[in-house]
Formats: structure tokens, sequence, C-alpha cells
């Protein structure tokens, strides 16, 4: 074959492949390309013109899927054929999308207070440290290893030298005491920051249905809610979380929690925990706007929800996005009288279009300040966030 029928197999290949431009856009682009020739009418340099920055934009869009595609399914066969690592062998492969760690962890700062400890009122300042790069992952040397097809998992590692975060209400005690899903005698001493993070996690397809029902349903958001260990329900407490929340998703819960389900067992083996039998799922929307925040906790430290135990947050928002922070920052901790103290290291997340991050329930984490200057609801920061019960 000549070099140009190869090229045009493999063009055809791509377009047949939803994941890679779905119909929509193939009929977007064809619409775009002959609007370009009605304009250009007999000047054939204007139309090349067009056609020349029309097929830069697709190819770089289509050379963006097609890597994540193809290193899923290069996996894929590797598994197939037996010859993939486990465990610290698995850590040296090569991600298939840029990555970047933070260094030694720093001295304990400042740390905000647990849910039901009531903080003087000040208004939220944004955070001091702003990372430039992906989120940090597991180990060293970053190794994640893709496992589901067309979305690398990560197992993120150690962070290393963060700048402490500038909480909202300023001078706040150091120290975050916990509850915690654990029976006391089970309570590990230490608790290391560890999640797995995938991305091109939904369909194109099912991310603008998730997103067209978002933008629907503002009305229907509620203020955020907290759980202590001193309350049975949740109560609204602004000092501590700040967000809207909806939690009737109807047909949307169902498709990320089939999709969940389809890489539980991978993410379960990343993140060492053994495999278990879901008995509830709870899941919502958060919208996240300018000011709002969630200081530093763990997801099942009061009765009411002991029997969480995996917690899920899918990012997503409109394009182009229209604000900054929001960052998850999962801390590394150590048991301490009732609970566990923040150490004062994290690892960060900066929320990525169509991502998933999963991590234990136990886990302290929070959300740094979110900054959006339009102050629309349709311009927040979305999550559809939640966690499996056993």
């Amino acid at each position: 074959m000549t070099p140009k029928q190869i090229l045009d197999s493999f063009s055809e290949t791509l377009m047949r492949d939803e994941r890679i431009l779905s119909a929509q856009e193939r009929a977007l682009i064809a619409n775009l390309l002959q609007h370009a020739k009605t304009a250009a009418g007999a000047n054939p340099e204007t139309h090349e013109a067009v056609r020349a920055v029309i097929a830069a934009a697709i190819g770089e869009t289509v050379a963006q899927r097609a890597f994540s595609v193809l290193g899923g399914s290069i996996v894929e066969r590797i598994i197939e054929s037996s010859s993939v690592p486990t465990g610290e062998a698995a850590g040296n492969l090569s991600p298939d999308r840029p990555l970047s760690t933070l260094g030694t962890p720093t001295p304990p700062g400042p740390q905000p207070e647990h849910p039901g400890v009531k903080a003087p009122r000040k208004e939220p300042q944004p955070p001091s440290h702003k990372p430039a790069h992906r989120p940090l992952r597991d180990t060293p040397s970053p190794s994640p290893q893709p496992q589901h097809p067309g979305s690398p998992m990560t197992v993120p590692s150690p962070p290393t030298a963060p700048s402490q975060p500038q909480h909202p209400g300023g001078s706040i005690t150091r120290k975050v005491v916990t509850g915690s899903g654990l029976a006391a005698a089970e309570r590990p001493e230490e608790l290391r920051a560890n999640c797995v993070v995938l991305d091109e996690f939904l369909s194109p397809q099912e991310l603008d249905a998730l997103t067209r029902f978002t933008l629907e349903h503002e009305s229907d958001f509620q203020q955020s809610e907290i759980y202590s260990p001193s309350v049975q329900k949740g109560v609204i407490n602004d000092d501590f979380r700040r967000s809207l929340v909806l939690m009737e998703l109807h047909e949307q819960q169902d498709i990320i929690l089939t999709r969940i389900k389809s890489v539980l067992p991978q993410v379960l083996e990343k993140l060492g925990m053994e495999e278990f039998t879901i008995a509830d799922v709870e899941a919502q929307i958060t919208a996240s706007n300018d000011g709002d925040f969630f200081h530093c906790h763990d997801d099942n430290g009061s009765e009411g929800v002991a029997s969480r135990h995996l917690t899920f947050v899918y990012f997503f928002h409109r394009e182009p996005r229209q604000f900054e922070g929001g960052e998850l920052r999962i801390h590394d901790a150590h048991l301490q009288e009732a609970g566990y103290v923040s150490d004062g290291s994290y690892q960060t997340i900066v929320p990525q279009q169509n991502q998933i991050v999963f991590f234990p329930c136990e886990l302290l984490h929070e959300i740094t300040p979110v900054q959006c200057a339009s102050q629309l609801f349709a311009d927040s920061r979305f999550t559809l966030n939640g966690w499996l019960r056993r």
C-alpha cells in the first residue's frame, strides 16, 4: 500500500470510532466545511485556507483522543497476554498522559476544624498554592497503569513539598479531629494519601447529557450539608462547607454507577482494598461557585455515614472553563486520641474535564476555594460525587 492509502485507511478507522469523533461532531464538521466552501465562492485560496484551519483543529483533537484510546487498547492486549506485572513492578509503567508529583512533605501547617466545630465567620480567601501541573500521583516516580480502555488509571504517590493552604476563616487550629468508620482496634496509626484517577471516564455523549441535565436543574439545587460525630443527620455550616447540591440524579446516577462497577475491581486493587458487596450507593451533583470550599474532613466519621467505604469524585464543567481553584487535596494523617490529625502534607488533584477520582472514605481531604469571576451557576465547578456503602 502507498503511504496515502495507509493514511486513508487509518483515517477511516478513526472516523468509525465514536470515542474519537461522534456522529454529531462529524455532522458539525461537514456543515462547517460546506459553509466554508459556500462563503469562499470562486476564491479557491480562501477556501483552502479555511479548510487548513479546520483540519488543524480536527487533527489536534483526534490525535489527543486517539492517543488515549490506543494506549488503553495496548494495555488491554498486554493484560490478555498475561504479561502485565503486578505490585511494585507495575509502578514502572509510563502513563499515556503527562503527570507530575510533589516532592517531600513539609512540616504541618494550619488546618481547619472538623464538621460541627464552630469557627469564626470570615470570607474565604483564595489558596496560596496554585499548582502549575496535572494532579500529583503515587510512588516517588509517578507510575500510573492504564486499566480502563481510553482512560489511564493512576495511583498517586507520596506528596512532596507542597506550600501550605490558606483556608477560609483566617486563623484556624491545625488539629483536625475526626471520627472513623473503622472500629478503634482496626484503626491504623497512619493514613497515607492514596487515590486512583481515571481520565476520559464517560463518553462525549454521556458527558454532554450530564452537563445539560445539570444546567436544566439549576433551580433544584440546595445548600450543602455536613455530617459530624455530634449529630445524626446533616446540618448546614457555612463556616465549614459552602456549595450547592442536587440529590435527585435519575438516569445520570445509573450511567455513572454502571461505569464505576466496570472498573471497580482494578480500582480496589490499586488502592490495596479488598473487594466488597455494595450495600447502597449515595450520589449527588455538587456545584461550587465563587468563594465556595469544603474544609478538611473524612466521609465516614459519624454514625450515620459509618458504612461509607469508597468515595468517588467525577469532575465536569461547561467549556471553556470559567473557574479556578477548587482543587481536591487528600491529606496524610496520623492517629491521635479519638481521631486522625493531618500531617500537613497532601496530594493535589486539579479538576480536569471528564476525570474521576477514587479514594477510601476515611482519608482526610478538602476542597480549596473556587474563584469564578462571572458568578454564574453555569460556570461553576461541577462534580458528580458520592460513596459506595458496604
